[in-house]
């Protein structure tokens, strides 16, 4: 686990200083300069000017920077060499300056920026890194950035990027500061080169203190706080640093791209073939062609109708269109009698806190009072699904989160309107006991955070 004082800066990490090095590099440039005006000598006269008088010597001319304008099209987009840092900033760009979801602001970005699959991939991992470790980088930047007048979105962002390339990803001082700057508006590009390298000498010299855990880890401080309390420090810190490393998916036998967390809640559904099996929450549809992998019968139900396509859509590529039954419908008031299902899954609606680090700008997304409001639509969603299951039957609710009114508060409130459900022992490693249940920390096995309650209905 990361010390919230940062990590040290690595070894290779240097800033451009007036040294010896420097001096002498500073004189080569001079001699090289000097042969070449002295090779310029050597060349064919050069044709006479409107007054007939010829130049003196060679002509040196300071490279020409683009000016204002120029590498884009009449319709603004950028006709320059396709540059992954370019692409990152403008996809951070969309996500700050218009709202958009991270994933939904990369997508066309990468589209039509021309670039291969391997920078592709560094603008992926640009945009979600910079996204998750905003607040972070805001910290290192800030403290240089004189003025009170807000900077502009594609600046923020620049400067964001080229702190989260020194400090996080430790590239060399030289290269993230110039990749940062020649992706920064021109107007801005000596403030985000006199930041940025403020940055790097302070981080090389002194290492990065950060004031506090939140900032440090890049969370909102609530976020903190709530899991703080709910799992201990030491857990807690592990789980929020364990969300700041991009996540990893397993590629099932029929093709189907899923957490291994995902996969295990399946299994711990138990379905058997000829189950009638309810997934309640199925969207898009992963656990449910899970499910009837197996050889069961299963109802995948929405209640939005376009994420229902979705669930027709999985079951089909899958194979499992033949078994996977998609519904629109509202969990709390599905179409079918009491004790019509052999096995319910609730995999209800959450704060996705153990998911964070799949969805990079959800920790800025979500705020305090939806765990309060999900929680209680969770208890609906359980009540209306234990209804549904025979007697002798399996109810199985699981959330991707890992805070304590989401999974032990529910539970409390099923033990007092359902006390007749009998609690199944949790799984073993690397779950954990969880009051009733059962809980995967992020860190435990490299997957998805999740909490899972499974009760037997009384025959």
């Amino acid at each position: 686990m990361t010390d919230w004082n940062g990590p040290k800066a690595p070894d290779e990490i240097h800033l451009e200083r007036t040294s010896g090095a420097a001096r002498r590099k500073a004189k080569k440039v001079r001699k090289a300069r000097a042969d070449a005006a002295e090779a310029a000598k050597t060349r064919s006269p050069r044709p006479s000017g409107p007054s007939g008088a010829r130049s003196s010597g060679p002509r040196t001319t300071r490279p020409r920077g683009p000016q204002p304008g120029e590498g884009r099209a009449a319709d603004g987009s950028d006709e320059r060499p396709p540059d992954a840092r370019r692409a990152a900033v403008e996809a951070l760009v969309r996500i700050e300056e218009g709202g958009a979801y991270a994933n939904l602001a990369l997508g066309p970005v990468l589209e039509r920026s021309g670039l291969d699959t391997r920078d592709r991939g560094l603008v992926t991992e640009l945009v979600y890194g910079t996204t998750r470790m905003r607040r972070a980088c805001d910290w290192l930047v800030d403290r240089y950035v004189t003025g009170t007048r807000p900077l502009d979105a594609r600046t923020r962002s620049a400067l964001r990027l080229g702190a989260y390339q020194l400090v996080v990803l430790g590239q060399p001082p030289h290269a993230a500061v110039t990749t940062a700057v020649s992706a920064a508006p021109k107007r801005s590009r000596g403030l985000v080169n006199a930041v940025l390298r403020k940055v790097a000498a302070e981080h090389e010299e002194n290492g990065t203190v950060f004031p506090d855990p939140a900032t440090a880890l890049s969370y909102p401080d609530w976020i903190v706080e709530r899991l703080t309390a709910d799992l201990g420090l030491d857990r807690a810190m592990a789980a929020l640093e364990a969300m700041n490393v991009a996540g990893s998916a397993t590629v099932r036998e029929d093709g189907y791209t899923q957490d291994e967390a995902s996969q295990w809640v399946a299994e711990l559904v138990e379905a058997e073939p000829g189950d009638r099996v309810l997934d309640l929450c199925a969207a898009p549809g992963g656990k449910a062609t899970a499910l009837a992998a197996t050889g069961a019968h299963v109802v995948a139900a929405d209640v939005r109708p376009s994420r229902v396509g979705l669930i027709a859509g999985n079951a089909q590529r899958t194979g499992t269109d033949d078994r996977v039954h998609p519904l629109v419908a509202d969990g709390r008031n599905v179409p079918f009698a009491p004790g019509s299902f052999d096995r319910v899954l609730v995999d209800a609606p959450c704060s996705g806190l153990g998911v964070l680090h799949r969805r990079a700008d959800a920790r800025w997304r979500m705020v305090p009072e939806s765990v309060e409001r999900l929680a209680r639509l969770q208890v609906e969603l359980v009540r209306a699904a234990a209804d549904l299951v025979r007697p002798g039957g399996l109810l199985v609710v699981s959330v991707c989160t890992l805070t304590a009114r989401e999974t032990t508060g529910v539970d409390c409130v099923v033990a007092d309107v359902r006390p007749d459900l009998e609690p199944l022992p949790p799984p073993g490693d690397p779950w954990v006991p969880w009051g009733r249940g059962a809980l995967l920390l992020p860190q435990a096995a490299g997957t998805d955070g999740m909490a899972l309650h499974r009760y037997r209905v009384p025959a």
